[in-house]
């Protein structure tokens, strides 16, 4: 898809399915968006429409990668 257009009805669903697995396989936001062409605030948009629990931020704190990056 385009950077720019917009994305309605089942081609949104689709991407929302998309974004919310791979959110959850534990891919940031940024890199969700940066991997789709996409900015990081329509993933949130679309994570926040698909009913995604969203994580705090600063990465997964039972990993350590929030104390390896500072």
């Amino acid at each position: 898809m385009h950077k720019g257009k917009w994305i309605t009805g089942s081609a949104r669903k689709e991407l929302a399915r998309t974004f919310t697995r791979e959110y959850s396989e534990g891919r940031s936001i940024r890199s969700i968006a940066e991997a789709h062409g996409r900015s990081y605030g329509f993933v949130h948009r679309v994570l926040t429409e698909a009913g995604a629990t969203l994580r705090a931020r600063g990465g997964d704190v039972r990993t350590g990668s929030a104390q390896s990056a500072r």
